[in-house]
């Protein structure tokens, strides 16, 4: 780790839901060194808490220096999951305690849809679509952002993998009461893995791990995908509303690139056939491409731009804000 210019040490950060993820490099030599922490930053009152931020990172920052010795920080590019809505308190106070700790002089704040989307694709016109628990599309000409969905389990993340699972429940349980649209294979699956489905709501409801619970179930709608109509029909309809917002996102001009990223596309064939079947129906002008990197990358790529003047992706308040502090 040694042997790069002073000017061009970058951070990169990437902080969801299983925690933070930190890259430490130059623009010249790129990734050096890759800290971890497994505690997620926490959600109060102002949205994602920035004091609870700084408590995570600076540790996995000062391991890292401990190990290579001084490294000088000019640019932090930090990557939230949530912070499009939840971001109030990172965007006021996060780039002053980032300075105020290492002397950081240029800060981008990204949504994690866009570091996904910079993962994936790198600065090029197209759109992403980024699937796990939840579901949320992003595009871009390259001269604005635009989003679709992401609005959670309870208003939205169409065809994620809570919403998903949820579909295969009620499924089951539609096949319980011996209404139209159930399916038995699915209710044996959720009696194999929550007990008898009479008890699903008391279990579930109460859950603050909800969305992801629900999520639990989705590999099983796909394992029984090949057989059962039922569960092939939850995940074709999937498909359909990540092509609805892939298509509200994308670029209608010129032949823009489509990706998709995100562990939700590990089902496999079940969910990715149909989804590949709908992309070419409702953006036939698009050419679909296997996602480069995922939202840490794109973190990468952010900084190394950033460090070195040649970012050429578009700002945004709420998607991607970048502050230059004096002595630039």
């Amino acid at each position: 780790m040694t042997g790069a210019s002073e000017g061009s040490w970058f951070l990169a950060v990437d902080s969801g839901g299983s925690g933070l993820r930190a890259v430490v490099g130059t623009a010249e030599r790129g990734p050096l060194a890759r800290p971890a922490s497994g505690e997620p930053v926490r959600t109060g009152e102002r949205g994602i808490d920035p004091e609870h931020f700084m408590t995570r990172l600076v540790p996995l920052v000062r391991a890292l220096t401990a190990e290579a010795g001084p490294v000088p920080l000019t640019t932090v590019v930090v990557g939230a999951a949530g912070l499009a809505s939840l971001g109030d308190g990172l965007r006021a106070e996060l780039p002053g305690a980032l300075a105020r700790e290492w002397g950081v002089r240029r800060i981008a704040l990204a949504a994690d849809a866009v570091t996904g989307y910079v993962g994936a694709l790198g600065p090029r016109p197209g759109a992403v679509i980024a699937g796990g628990t939840g579901l949320i599309a992003v595009g871009t000409d390259l001269t604005g952002w635009r989003r679709a969905d992401g609005w959670g389990h309870l208003l939205g993340d169409c065809g994620g993998g809570a919403w998903i699972g949820r579909a295969g429940l009620e499924a089951a349980l539609r096949a319980h009461d011996g209404r139209e649209g159930g399916s038995a294979r699915l209710l044996a699956c959720a009696e194999e893995v929550f007990g008898p489905v009479a008890g699903l709501p008391g279990a579930l409801y109460p859950r603050p791990d909800r969305p992801a619970l629900l999520a639990s179930f989705a590999p099983r709608v796909a394992a029984c995908a090949d057989e059962d109509p039922v569960a092939a029909g939850i995940l074709r309809a999937a498909a359909r509303h990540m092509a609805d917002s892939a298509a509200a996102v994308c670029p209608s001009g010129g032949e823009p690139r489509v990706a998709v990223t995100g562990g939700l596309f590990r089902l496999g064939d079940p969910l990715l056939g149909p989804l590949d079947e709908e992309l070419t129906r409702r953006l036939p002008h698009a050419r679909r491409v296997p996602a480069e990197g995922d939202p840490l990358h794109g973190s990468v790529r952010i900084a190394a731009g950033l460090s070195t003047g040649s970012l050429a992706l578009p700002g945004d308040e709420t998607m991607l804000s970048v502050t230059t502090r004096s002595g630039d």
